[in-house]
């Protein structure tokens, strides 16, 4: 994997070079020039591929390549560029084959950057296809380009449109749409036409991959006919529509559409905005809103926008994007004066960064293969067919050449109105990904058909007949006759029932069914309140806490239930008729009304609901509403009584005190009649309960008036006189909500067309109680539910603690031992000891460590281990390697078990030897800075046995006389050199990759002794790591091998391993770059060929990698 930009330690830019000339140098010997024709917009940066904007990713794409020695090997690559655009500045069909034809001459370029315009790349694409010069691209992203019968040579890095299709076959056949689609572009005049080639790839590839119709309409933008023609048109031809336009375009659509009808119920609109400008955010307003202009039709956008869907490309997430996207910007700035801004049009310039890499990677790969940089037919084909890791992510090439392309889906959040991305489409896979948590939202819960259910013109015989056949005559005759009859039968039968139920007298209760309940004094006794007030003296309210008013109702029990009882001051009852069916009318009264709100809310919302039932019905108003006849059962559901039985009231009203207290509650329209109706009238009742509504609220008495003490008597009078103001009770609106009094003062207004009837009296409590449910049982009921979910709510919360703590429990056990091992001992089963044929084992420890201790602070040598160790520790997770241990300076590594892995184990272990030395060399003791540890180093392969030790604090161990051995070669090695066994040596000679130096005859406690050889890294023996670019690239393992300050040879012997294969003494044969092959005895310098990738470099501490042609130079002289 290559990283952008210049990596630590590299040699210095340049100053910028004149314009239309970027000279860039390799290190190495001048084999050749490699020119690069760069074919873009260098003065309009509209475009996504200005030389303003690709020019800092080219810079930074070669900077990259110069990091790399095996890329390019002494090449100088040479940079020219030619304008796409013309007098005007948009890119010209004219300009651009001129502009290469004339590099082309003039420079004979091995390769054209560009150009990124649909019309200037097609001359330019068959001009190199006829010289025989590649093209690469992250621009032309028209479906033509695929043709390569005539752009043979073209290679496209960046999205095509063709993908675009994919996508939209992928989504139809995910939501089942499966017959039809509507295409809708904006054509505007003299511009490149994007929106033609965005619906062109669109249009062909999802009419190649599903059988479906596929419609396309034209329209220009602004055109506000044009745009209701063209409504017109969607709904007879189309339910899923994909419109290419300008954001301000398809705002424009969105609304009109909503206007005529077309709502997401039934319609659903993906608006192509490939490079996301509508979710940017207009100035001065939030992003990813695109409905929202700050305009006043942003209500109304809002929800036509409920139907639309956006389609983008998905920006890229990984590291290497993100810091691509600094360098860019900073490049640009300094050395392009030119601002770059976040959004997804950077993706074009990091493709051609990564366009060119491939293209550099070709060309090494052409040449190490024979071949000639002027060989573009095989530059073009080793470019196809292949992936590779590069700044945009997971780079895919398919065989013509042309990048998998990923998009990305995004849906507004029904609630915020903020457009998300909901699904993710990888081109690689050909799969649609759905971001985890989120869903499309459909207003129906599930995606409009693509086809009406009766068709576009009710063409479905099952849907439109023209005629009734005489059959489907008779039976619709049949069935309405059939319908008479039973109608007019009911009737009768309810008549008859209704005489049957008058005669039998259902309403009569029997005197001795009621009995007297003892109930009554006790709840005097202890305060409790059954009715809102009583007769007699005792009308003031049940809710009264002060004053003089305690009251309740007379209470009796029937057939079991409680029930108030009123005595009738009648000594005989004439049942007539009428009196029979007001009877019938009170007996068919349901009582149980559904309850709101708490308490006194409550309260107040069961008499409105009640007074409803009265005024929508047969009784049509009260007449008497006083809070004397509002009773309160045991479950604190308020129900009203006295209504109706106008004739079964009593013949005479009392006289005196009494007859004042019971007119408090009457409307004084009523009052100042001589004969009022027995029935009052509604807007009377709304009057009774604004005075209940003012006893409920302040808990005062009825008519409190506050700072007067007046009689009954008094109250009446001055109401009846009709004063001005008008004289009514306090609102004390220190015990209410001020909204609450608004209505009192409604209720009780002089004229009776002022005051609000019970419906809007309804909706007005609800707007001042919102939060309530919907009586207080159920309040209650809510309470608990809310309870319930808060400790939901928090067990989730625990649960997922929980379970991040374990997640940090297994990942310091895995640390601890080996991932196979940790699950066995999860899964509580024995670790049985597994026998090992072939490992590799790593020993080592620090020379001199003893005196160094004995010099340092306790304090300072626990640092000293643990910055080793984390360094150690950084270095060895680049290979298949598990750490066993550590005891004081010892580190013991062994590769090849607990999974094996064949004979990879010798050369892991022996390149991450090679990288601990480097590590440690560049190691730095923070107490003692000016020293220099010394790693010694000791390997050996053999067969061993491991296995879990002990119950408490397990541990993984190895045992057998590998180990040992292993140990020895440690223990006998020399500082800052790697000692290897005969055995090590025999299973790296079957790679090639490494050289060996003999040492000598070693005496060692083992039964025999053991010769060293040195292996130093060269171009005939020496390992080079394979390209990051090749294709069985993940057939071995990634090389991690670095060192640093090579140019100064500091350490002769620094970059050898030392191994021990039986038989005598021997010399190494080294041959160096430029080398005749004579004998030398030790090498002295690491050679300037030797590459690896950066970012694997980057992930040891304190290294740098420097190549310069003094090295190169010097190596000659090994």
């Amino acid at each position: 994997m290559l990283r952008p930009g210049r990596p630590a330690g590299a040699l210095p830019l340049p100053p910028p070079p004149p314009p239309l000339l970027l000279l860039l140098l390799l290190p190495g010997s001048q084999a050749g020039n490699l020119t690069v024709a760069v074919v873009l917009p260098l003065a309009n940066t509209s475009y996504p591929w200005s030389w303003a904007r690709v020019g800092p990713a080219v810079e930074l794409a070669l900077a990259a390549v110069r990091a790399q020695p095996d890329l390019l090997p002494g090449w100088t690559v040479r940079t020219v560029l030619g304008s796409s655009e013309n007098a005007l500045g948009v890119c010209s069909d004219t300009a651009a084959p001129l502009a290469a034809v004339d590099l082309k001459w003039e420079h004979s370029p091995a390769v054209f950057l560009g150009p990124g315009c649909v019309y200037a790349a097609a001359p330019v694409g068959r001009f190199t296809a006829h010289w025989r010069v590649p093209l690469l691209t992250a621009g032309a992203p028209a479906l033509g380009f695929g043709a390569k019968d005539e752009y043979a040579l073209t290679t496209r890095a960046g999205p095509s449109h063709a993908k675009l299709g994919d996508l939209v076959a992928a989504l139809h056949r995910r939501l089942g749409w499966e017959r039809r689609a509507l295409v809708l572009y904006a054509y505007r005049p003299g511009d490149d036409q994007p929106c033609f080639f965005v619906v062109e790839g669109l249009y062909v590839r999802v009419r190649e991959r599903l059988n479906i119709t596929v419609d396309h309409l034209e329209f220009a933008e602004g055109d506000l006919d044009q745009y209701a023609l063209l409504l017109h048109t969607v709904r007879r031809q189309g339910r899923v529509i994909y419109i290419c336009s300008s954001p301000d375009a398809f705002r424009t659509l969105m609304l009109l559409a909503m206007e005529a009808g077309l709502s997401g119920e039934d319609y659903v609109f993906f608006h192509l905005d490939l490079f996301g400008h509508s979710l940017q955010g207009a100035p001065g307003l939030a992003p990813h809103r695109p409905w929202e202009r700050g305009d006043g039709q942003d209500v109304s956008a809002h929800q036509a926008f409920q139907a639309a869907k956006i389609i983008t490309y998905k920006e890229p997430e990984n590291p290497e994007y993100l810091e691509f996207l600094q360098q860019l910007k900073h490049l640009a700035h300094e050395q392009f004066n030119f601002t770059v801004e976040d959004g997804l049009v950077n993706t074009i310039p990091a493709s051609f960064h990564d366009g060119l890499l491939l293209y550099v990677q070709a060309v090494t790969e052409t040449l190490a293969h024979g071949g000639a940089v002027t060989d573009g037919e095989a530059i073009t084909q080793r470019m196809r067919n292949r992936s590779f890791q590069g700044v945009t992510g997971y780079l895919k090439m398919d065989s013509n050449g042309d990048r998998e392309t990923d998009f990305s889906l995004w849906d507004m959040h029904p609630e915020t109105g903020t457009f998300r991305v909901v699904l993710n489409y990888n081109g690689t896979s050909q799969e649609l990904v759905a971001v985890p948590g989120r869903k499309l939202s459909w207003p129906l819960g599930y995606p409009p058909p693509d086809i009406p259910k009766c068709g576009f013109d009710n063409e479905d015989p099952a849907c439109s007949q023209d005629h009734f056949s005489t059959l489907e005559v008779l039976a619709l005759v049949g069935s309405l006759s059939l319908l008479s009859i039973l109608t007019v039968s009911f009737f009768i039968y309810r008549k008859m029932q209704l005489e049957k139920e008058l005669a039998s007298e259902l309403w009569r209760v029997r005197w001795e069914d009621v009995q007297p309940s003892s109930l009554e004094r006790h709840l005097r006794s202890t305060g409790s309140r059954l009715t809102l007030s009583g007769r007699g003296s005792n009308y003031g309210s049940l809710l009264t806490t002060e004053g003089q008013f305690q009251v309740f109702a007379k209470t009796a029990y029937y057939k079991g239930n409680l029930v108030a009882v009123k005595r009738v001051n009648r000594k005989r009852i004439e049942l007539t008729r009428k009196v029979l069916f007001e009877l019938k009318h009170d007996i068919l009264e349901n009582e149980g009304i559904t309850l709101d709100w708490m308490f006194r809310y409550s309260l107040t919302n069961d008499i409105v609901k009640g007074m409803l039932f009265l005024h929508n019905g047969a009784i049509c108003s009260h007449g008497n509403l006083k809070s004397s006849n509002c009773v309160v059962d045991g479950r604190f559901v308020l129900k009203i009584t006295d209504f109706g039985l106008e004739s079964f009231r009593d013949p005479e009203p009392e006289q005196g005190h009494i007859l004042y207290a019971k007119k408090l509650w009457t409307a004084p329209e009523l009052l100042r009649m001589a004969s009022p109706p027995a029935r009052g009238s509604q807007a009377g009742d709304v009057y009774s309960f604004g005075i209940i509504l003012q006893e409920i609220a302040l808990r005062s008495g009825v008519f409190h008036v506050e700072g007067l003490d007046l009689s009954p008597k008094e109250i009446v009078e001055r109401v009846t006189r009709g004063e001005q103001p008008p004289f009514r009770p306090s609102l004390a609106l220190q015990s209410h909500l001020e909204e609450l009094g608004q209505l009192m003062q409604r209720c009780w207004a002089e004229e009776p067309q002022e005051r609000p009837p019970f419906q809007q009296i309804r909706l007005m409590l609800r707007k001042f109680n919102r939060e309530s449910s919907s009586n207080i049982l159920d309040n209650l009921l809510s309470r608990m539910e809310q309870y319930a979910n808060n400790l939901e709510e928090l067990v989730e919360e625990r649960t997922q603690a929980y379970l991040e703590e374990k997640r940090r429990a297994e990942a310091l056990l895995y640390q601890i031992l080996p991932h196979s091992v940790a699950e066995q001992l999860k899964r509580g089963e024995t670790v049985q000891a597994e026998a090992f044929d072939s490992v590799t084992i790593y020993f080592s420890d620090i020379v001199g460590f003893t005196a160094l201790s004995a010099q340092s602070t306790p304090m300072q040598v626990v640092t000293l281990l643990n910055d080793l160790y984390t360094c150690f520790d950084a270095v060895i997770d680049n290979f298949d390697v598990y750490k066993v241990e550590t005891i004081g300076d010892a580190y013991m590594v062994v590769s090849g078990l607990p999974v094996r892995n064949g004979l990879l184990h010798a050369r892991e272990v022996a390149r991450m030897a090679l990288a601990l030395l480097d590590a440690v060399r560049s190691f730095r003791i923070r107490h003692r800075p000016q020293e220099e540890l010394r790693l010694r180093i000791g390997i050996h392969t053999g067969p061993v046995c491991a296995g879990v030790v002990g119950l408490k604090m397990p541990r993984y161990c190895l045992f057998g006389d590998t180990v040992n051995t292993a140990s020895r070669m440690e223990s006998n090695g020399e500082a800052l050199k790697i000692h290897l066994s005969s055995e090590t040596k025999a299973v790296l000679e079957e790679f090639g990759g490494f050289e060996l130096e003999l040492r000598g005859d070693v005496e060692m406690k083992v039964e025999k002794k053991a010769p060293a050889l040195t292996i130093p890294w060269g171009p005939r023996g020496g390992y080079l790591p394979p390209d990051p670019f090749s294709s069985n690239l993940t057939a071995i393992p990634k090389p991690v091998l670095s060192f640093g300050n090579v140019g100064r040879c500091a350490t002769p012997h620094l970059n050898r391993l030392f191994f021990s294969p039986p038989g005598q003494r021997q010399s190494s044969h080294l041959l160096a770059p430029g080398g005749t092959g004579e004998q030398h005895s030790r090498l002295t310098c690491l050679p300037s060929w030797l590459s690896l990738p950066w970012a694997e470099v980057t992930e040891v501490p304190d290294l740098s990698l420097t190549h310069s042609p003094a090295i190169a130079k010097g190596s000659e002289n090994v």
